[in-house]
């Protein structure tokens, strides 16, 4: 395994778990699982969530490449600061993430990473894209667009080996196969649609990226490569 130890010479730490069961969100009372809880203890990791964690509309969220949400602690301030009148919200959890992580966030990992955290292993696989509810979650508009323009997006995992993982647990790197592909760089492809036809042939075949969005930069190549360049003047 490869550490992933900060300057300090701590590795990064799993701070807290959440889950949530499906209840009425915000003021229009919509059905989610957004709302999540801390877990002391032990929690299995299945295929498709935690133990004790739901979604509500599976067309949108849940699923294999989506199957555990992960976000960075160090984020919550720089939230509180953009925006003080959430701060007292802005704890772990908030986000609606299973797994608040403590010493690493989106600069610290590439598309494709292979995490150990307790007993299993997980796979970095792509960007969240916020919702409305996310906007119901606070009573507040602003924040879905705020969260795409930061770029403090946190990250889904895909769950490669099924497991048990707890508060404290460390967080290592078995494998990144894709070193050149940084994790920031991809929010910023995915918010902006703005890729080189480099990063796009990278994404195309990038090991461990969400299928829908290797199947995107497929089409952005093949659209790229019909489209007539323009004659030298």
């Amino acid at each position: 395994m490869i550490s992933l130890a900060n300057p300090q010479g701590e590795p990064p730490t799993l701070m807290s778990v959440q889950v949530g069961r499906i209840a009425p969100l915000g003021a229009k009372r919509v059905p989610s699982g957004f709302v999540k809880r801390p877990v002391t203890g032990p929690v299995h990791v299945g295929k498709l969530n935690l133990d004790g964690d739901a979604q509500a509309d599976l067309t949108v969220h849940g699923g294999p490449e989506k199957a555990v949400y992960a976000y960075a602690a160090s984020r919550y301030p720089e939230w509180s600061a953009d925006f003080p009148e959430h701060a007292a919200h802005f704890t772990p959890g908030a986000f609606g993430e299973n797994l608040t992580m403590a010493g690493m966030s989106e600069n610290d990992i590439c598309v494709g990473d292979i995490h150990a955290i307790g007993s299993t292993r997980l796979q970095v696989c792509q960007p969240r894209q916020p919702c409305y509810k996310f906007a119901l979650r606070f009573d507040d508009n602003r924040m879905p667009r705020a969260m795409v323009r930061t770029g403090r997006a946190g990250w889904y995992y895909r769950v490669l080996s099924e497991g048990v993982l707890q508060a404290g647990d460390a967080v290592s790197l078995v494998e990144r196969p894709n070193p050149d592909l940084p994790f920031n760089r991809l929010i910023a492809i995915v918010n902006r649609s703005q890729a080189t036809d480099e990063e796009l042939h990278k994404l195309a075949d990038a090991d461990g990226l969400a299928s829908w969005l290797q199947i995107e930069a497929r089409r952005a190549v093949d659209s790229r490569r019909e489209t007539p360049r323009p004659e030298p003047s």
